[in-house]
């Protein structure tokens, strides 16, 4: 299956060159998934369809590369007390087994995986737009306290405190992760920031905890299935960790205000490229 679904790109076949860009798309998918806690898959997913992976081969490929990216990632910011693990932990599985639900179907939807790269566009540019939203919002409010027209010291509740919420989030988010080959980070941080009451750093954090749990069935069940290139997901896999590293360095270092701002450009900007060019391979 796979060896008819890849196709050189820019005049790269398989080989040592290919394998290069692909060992540092996996970096910088290691880097963007501890920065923006949104798995990294958003990065490697168009990437890997540049270097001539198939649109229904690069759903299932970018699964593996994000287990431990997220897992490192994870790691640093728990260091750092940042990860609300109640959330984790009911988000986490209840999207487990949602991601199962969603690799099985992705197996079975016509267009050979473009429909799914569009829905993944679509959902890029909607979180970038609700990021934008709570940038605004949250300037709103900034100015109300100066002005003491609200509480200084009011604060949303915790997701924790809403089971419905998480599960809702978590489920989600889950889905998405397998049947896009996405983290679903691009789901869950703009809902924990949103909705849930968590800053945009402590959002990442959680969100990047989650994504490692969705990510592990995925893989699985795209495995099972053959929809996964093994020789590209290793290369990922092999330089994400460090990229993870050094993303979670710069997320603690960032301002909230100035982090939500990259979140939200990067999210549209991406949308924006990722749905041009899939549907001029349509």
């Amino acid at each position: 299956m796979l060896g008819a679904t890849i196709r050189p790109v820019f005049g790269l076949a398989t080989g040592p060159l290919r394998d290069a860009l692909t060992a540092a798309l996996g970096f910088f998918t290691g880097l963007m998934s501890a920065l923006f806690g949104i798995g990294g898959a958003i990065v490697s997913t168009p990437g890997i369809r540049a270097l001539g992976v198939s649109a229904a081969v690069a759903i299932g490929t970018t699964l593996p590369a994000i287990i431990p990216g997220a897992a490192s990632g994870t790691y640093r910011y728990a260091k750092q007390h940042l990860i609300d693990w109640p959330v984790v932990a009911r988000a986490g599985s209840v999207g487990a087994a949602c991601s199962i639900a969603g690799a099985i179907i992705t197996d079975h939807i016509p267009g050979h995986g473009h429909f799914q790269q569009l829905v993944t566009a679509a959902l890029l540019g909607f979180s970038g737009f609700k990021m934008f939203q709570g940038l605004r919002r949250a300037r709103a409010i900034a100015i109300a306290i100066a002005n003491r027209a609200v509480d200084s010291e009011a604060t949303p509740a915790p997701m924790s405190s809403s089971l419905t919420i998480v599960t809702a989030v978590g489920a989600g988010a889950g889905f998405l992760s397998g049947f896009l080959g996405v983290g679903g980070g691009v789901f869950m941080v703009p809902a924990f920031t949103q909705y849930a009451g968590l800053n945009i750093r402590r959002a990442i954090a959680t969100s990047l905890a989650c994504v490692g749990f969705f990510a592990i069935p995925g893989t699985i069940t795209h495995a099972i299935q053959g929809g996964i290139d093994w020789r590209v997901a290793l290369w990922i896999t092999a330089t994400v960790i460090p990229g993870a590293q050094v993303g979670a360095y710069v997320s603690t270092r960032a301002s909230d205000h100035r982090l939500q701002i990259c979140v939200a450009v990067l999210l549209s900007t991406v949308a924006v490229v990722y749905g041009v060019s899939e549907i001029m391979a349509l």
